[in-house]
């Protein structure tokens, strides 16, 4: 996966469970495989087209999949968001605890051991049952899983970029009962790769890098000096890792004095240091820099399907209020099934009064690079706040002074999700009814971008994986606020930031990103534009 992680778009779950649990599938007892249905939209399209067969998966691989489940009354969840979303609604901010999800809206008890049951009959390994009951790690040989979902697996070389990967030659099936509770089976290809949004350098310095700073980011965008996010928890989700003495570095250089940041492996990690390393410090920094108090979670997972939906999960499960996510990739480059299991992990976070702020993507209008216009999943996902890109300029004394749409900044209409009711208010006719990218927008532009230390060297760094940080900094100071008033979290932003109306936003009026322009008001470039931290959290406040 790329960071500046993208994924797919909303697709119909199957219809959920009607009937009467039956009698579990215990090991060794015959099954009536004969009748079994598929897990739509589970399969990679067009292989063929951008593909080279090259045989089957050796028997004894080992593979790891992550199994989701649709939820229980899927409907009454997304009129309970939009509840708990709204500030105009008197169950504003009255959120779920993780208890209360899961009998409200996940999968009972025995919906789970029947699915367990029938993935031990087959010879899996059942791995964790996460909270909400929503979603099963399980593990197996190549053979085992072909076997219990009904597929062949078979080993591919990609046309363009020459890297090899597995795919189910076929849509996974279960057993009719089975297949009517799951919607996504991760892991059964390992095609896709999320990106992060490759930061954008010039060369390393000495010093500072010429990038901007914690007091003129700080001071652009108006934090105040009181709010440095003391007692607020901020996560990153991440497919690479960082060293310490980087961030050290950083810290001290700015006298920032802020908590060591956690390390959570999710699925035994990211592996060794990549080219994401600078992606994470990057991150890190960013947020350090605007609320150098707050604690730091990274959470780190395998850049895979499976390892993917895992970490947002643990994410969830952790209860953090607000994350950061630079990592995506187009929405065509994932299966409907896999981003509709993102998308549930997103909806029951914002169920529980959690909130993620996503990189809209560093290639304008045109995200998956075919000529066309596209944009960046999850910032596509209506249940995450896109983050677009900006070229902020400030005074003397670190004030804002103007800032124009960043010509590399994401942004544009999905291709999957339909234009959410919060958003209709400032529905364009490029959109054509589809959600609307970015939500809002900061500084991204990448000379001058922010000043980072990274792989032992300053160097300044831009791209929307700036962007997004510089949000989920503004969150955790606005939830610093808000609990000092007695008042929820910000939770999922988006139906109050709409609902300000601009107020508390620099609207950004110029600049380009491709097809689309800035322009008064929300656009396809910018969304609301960069916040006024003061004026921004008044309002939201009340």
């Amino acid at each position: 996966m790329k960071s500046r992680l993208k994924l797919f778009g909303l697709v119909a779950v199957p219809a959920l469970l009607a009937a009467a649990v039956p009698t579990a599938y215990a090991a060794g007892t015959p099954q009536p495989h004969s009748t079994r249905a598929a897990i739509t939209g589970d399969v990679l399209k067009d292989l063929n087209q951008n593909a080279t067969h090259t045989g089957s998966v050796a028997a004894g691989k080992r593979i790891s999949v992550a199994i989701s489940l649709a939820p229980r009354h899927d409907k009454a969840l997304d009129t309970f968001v939009a509840k708990v979303s709204n500030p105009r609604s008197s169950s504003y901010g009255h959120y779920l605890t993780k208890r209360q999800f899961a009998a409200r809206f996940g999968r009972t008890d025995a919906e789970i051991n029947q699915l367990k049951d029938y993935l031990r009959a087959q010879g899996l390994t059942v791995g964790t049952v996460h909270s909400g009951n929503l979603l099963v790690d399980a593990s197996g040989t190549a053979a085992q899983l072909e076997k219990a979902f009904g597929t062949k697996l078979s080993t591919w070389k990609d046309a363009a970029s020459g890297r090899s990967f597995y795919a189910n030659d076929t849509a996974p099936t279960l057993p009719t009962v089975i297949a009517s509770l799951v919607s996504d089976v991760s892991g059964l290809n390992n095609r896709a790769q999320l990106h992060h949004q490759t930061p954008s350098t010039v060369t390393p310095h000495n010093g500072p890098g010429g990038g901007y700073t914690p007091a003129q980011l700080k001071g652009g965008y108006n934090v105040s000096g009181t709010y440095t996010g003391s007692g607020q928890k901020i996560a990153l989700l991440e497919f690479d890792g960082f060293q310490q003495s980087n961030i050290t570095k950083y810290d001290t250089n700015y006298s920032l004095g802020s908590p060591t940041p956690t390390v959570q492996n999710v699925d035994g990690g990211s592996g060794a240091l990549g080219d994401g390393q600078v992606e994470v410090e990057l991150d890190i920094e960013v947020l350090h820099a605007i609320a150098p108090k707050a604690n730091v979670t990274v959470f780190e997972g395998p850049n895979s399907d499976a390892g993917e939906v895992d970490t947002y999960q643990a994410i969830v499960d952790s209860g953090i209020p607000t994350t950061s996510i630079s990592w995506g990739a187009a929405e065509s480059a994932r299966t409907t099934s896999n981003i509709n299991a993102v998308d549930a992990v997103f909806k029951a976070g914002a169920a529980e009064g959690l909130g993620f702020y996503a990189a809209s993507g560093d290639d304008g209008s045109d995200d998956a690079g075919d000529g066309g216009t596209s944009v960046d999943y999850p910032a596509s996902d209506p249940y995450v706040t896109g983050v677009g890109g900006t070229k902020l300029t400030v005074t003397s004394a670190n004030a804002w002074s103007k800032e124009v749409a960043w010509s590399g900044g994401g942004g544009g209409k999905s291709s999957v999700f339909k234009i959410p009711s919060w958003q209709t208010a400032v529905q364009k006719s490029a959109g054509g009814g589809y959600r609307q990218v970015p939500d809002v927008s900061a500084h991204a532009n990448p000379s001058p971008g922010v000043s980072i230390y990274s792989q032992g060297s300053w160097s300044s760094v831009g791209g929307t994986s700036a962007a997004a940080p510089e949000w989920a900094a503004f969150a955790a100071l606005y939830n610093q606020q808000a609990a000092a008033a007695g008042k929820a979290n910000l939770g999922f932003a988006n139906p109050a930031l709409y609902t300000a109306s601009g107020t508390g936003f620099h609207d950004i009026t110029s600049g380009s990103n491709g097809d689309y322009s800035a322009a008064t008001g929300w656009d396809f470039t910018t969304g609301w534009g960069s916040y006024n931290a003061a004026t921004l959290a008044s309002k939201l406040l009340g």
